[in-house]
């Protein structure tokens, strides 16, 4: 066995599924592309897609080898793997990392480790002596941030907000207050199908004068990204059914106070 460790790569994704070969060649770097080809060993959240992304991939540059012959271990977090009974660790995931092998860790969506499982297997792999090298792709939170005129000097990042409608109010409240205090802008993401309902319960709990962003479809042909006071999107969206066009898109949403 190799005493030297493979490097952990950690290989950006599209941010969506559609057209992925049309957005490769403005989404990801030609360098990223070519190290993405390089790669044998892969860690991802679900083999279907990352074998989607690779193709698309190959499409632009040939690969190392024949993505059937690669070796891909899926990773959905360790919390999220007990749930259903898998027992896999970080360390038995990077063990082609130990035996001297190069290995990609994808995530389903931008990039490995924000907002992403895959920070547990870039810690193991520090843990280990092994050389962590980020690849450079699209991340929704930055580019939302750069997007939305909002203070980029100090923000926070929140990842999901709770579901449960009054702890959902309750929780975006206490945002909106440590924005104003900070003066700084408060991110955070939620799944497609309640973006409506996320939307709602911000025009019902923000005061009239907060600033409130919202990208949608980032990097897509179908981006839109829009930034009004409380007051301004009220009068957008004066009801849930007035909301139709924001359901199902990926989106992000920004806040200051």
């Amino acid at each position: 066995m190799s005493t030297k460790l493979g490097t952990l790569y950690l290989v950006p994704n599209t941010l969506g599924s559609e057209s992925r070969t049309e957005q490769l060649p403005w989404v990801l770097p030609h360098e990223t592309l070519l190290q993405t080809a390089k790669l044998k060993y892969w860690i991802v959240e679900d083999a279907k897609t990352a074998r989607a992304f690779l193709k698309a991939v190959e499409s632009i540059t040939p690969l190392a080898c024949a993505i059937q012959v690669m070796q891909m271990s899926e990773w959905r977090g360790a919390a999220r793997n007990a749930k259903y009974g898998d027992t896999v660790k970080p360390a038995d995931l990077l063990k082609p990392l130990i035996a001297g092998n190069d290995v990609g860790l994808m995530s389903e969506a931008g990039v490995p480790g924000v907002a992403d499982p895959g920070a547990e297997l870039v810690l193991a792999a520090h843990m280990l002596g092994a050389k962590v090298k980020p690849l450079i792709g699209p991340s929704s939170i930055l580019l939302g941030l750069m997007a939305s005129g909002l203070n980029g000097q100090r923000f926070a990042f929140q990842g999901y907000i709770p579901h449960d409608a009054q702890e959902r109010i309750t929780r975006l409240k206490q945002l909106e207050l440590e924005s104003k205090k900070l003066q700084q802008t408060q991110i955070w993401i939620e799944t497609p199908y309640r973006n409506t309902a996320m939307l709602m319960a911000c025009l019902s709990t923000f005061a009239p004068q907060s600033l409130l962003s919202i990208g949608m479809d980032l990097s897509l042909k179908t981006e839109t990204i829009t930034t009004l006071s409380i007051a301004e999107w009220r009068k957008r969206y004066p009801s849930e059914s007035a909301c139709s066009g924001l359901q199902n898109r990926p989106a992000i949403f920004l806040l200051l106070a």
